[in-house]
């Protein structure tokens, strides 16, 4: 998939869904549908405009991309969204970036998609403007629930990952350069590749997981090792069930599937390893199901 901007992106016709996009979730698919087009913006719109910035990132846009490739889209075009593209009039938006830049013959925005200085561009405005053809996704519920990105990212601070799971339609990712720790999961029998948190996604309820991590079955705690040591340091352990090597310096992708417990204080390292092996049988059982 080719990724541009407005100021790079080639002389064609396209068929262009815009948005944000954070976790690409069933409301955004349905948005993209047929689009070989993405329009996003980076940072979110909100750290620049929002009262209170931008909310806690499902996705970076690294994420955001492999699944808008997974989905067929030929190109994302991705918005430098600072102070000066903030101030642009809903107008404005469309001659110079919808029209002139991308040279837009279809145009895909969900319902409650807004757009130009002070939000005024509506999909009502978009739908009036006849140099192009514009479709409107409506809202898609689970359950009789709205999916939304800010659903989402409650269900995953609670640890509810299988309910996130069903919203986003793939599971809640988390992914890092691996770093060297202080070996304690290596004496403990359960290796770990650890990772800290991108900044300013979101972050799971502290506990242990059964999870993917590279395709691969595995167990991965989330939280501050209280067990271990008095670090504040938030990290993703990983220990990948029946796999052995070295994966320091490298990128780790970690799929987290169900949450088996909290994240507990234990008085000694025997219950602690005791606690481990059960987490990682249980772990075993319900990434099977998920392993590709």
């Amino acid at each position: 998939m080719l990724i541009s901007s407005p100021e790079t992106a080639e002389k064609r016709d396209r068929k262009v869904a815009i948005g944000e996009f954070d976790g690409v979730h069933l409301g955004h698919v349905a948005v993209v549908g047929d689009a070989d087009t993405v329009l996003t913006f980076e940072p979110h719109p909100r750290a620049v405009v929002g009262p209170t910035g931008a909310p806690d990132l499902l996705t970076t846009l690294d994420q955001k991309a492999d699944l808008i490739q997974a989905l067929g889209v030929r190109e994302l075009v991705v918005a430098h969204f600072d102070e000066s593209f903030s101030q642009l009039e809903a107008s404005e938006f469309v001659d110079k970036i919808i029209v002139e830049a991308l040279s837009a013959t279809d145009v895909r925005v969900g319902s409650n998609f807004r757009y130009g200085r002070g939000a005024k561009g509506t999909s009502e405005t978009l739908t009036a403007d006849s140099r192009f053809t514009t479709s409107v996704a409506d809202l898609v519920e689970l359950d009789g629930n709205a999916v939304s990105s800010s659903a989402i990212r409650d269900l995953i601070r609670s640890g509810e990952m299988p309910q996130a799971e069903a919203m986003l339609g793939h599971p809640f990712e988390m992914r890092g350069v691996v770093i060297h720790g202080a070996q304690m999961g290596r004496e403990l029998g359960c290796p770990t590749a650890n990772v800290v948190p991108a900044p300013g996604c979101v972050v799971p309820a502290f506990g242990v997981y059964a999870a993917l991590a590279n395709g691969l079955p595995a167990a991965a705690s989330l939280g501050i090792r209280p067990s271990i040591d008095d670090d504040d340091r938030v990290l993703l352990e990983t220990h990948l069930l029946g796999w052995e090597g070295d994966l320091y310096g490298t990128e780790i992708k970690v799929e987290l599937l169900e949450r088996l417990r909290p994240e507990l204080k234990f008085d000694s390292l025997d219950e602690l390893k005791t606690a481990m092996a059960r987490d990682c049988e249980n772990a075993a059982k319900i990434a099977a199901a998920h392993a590709r």
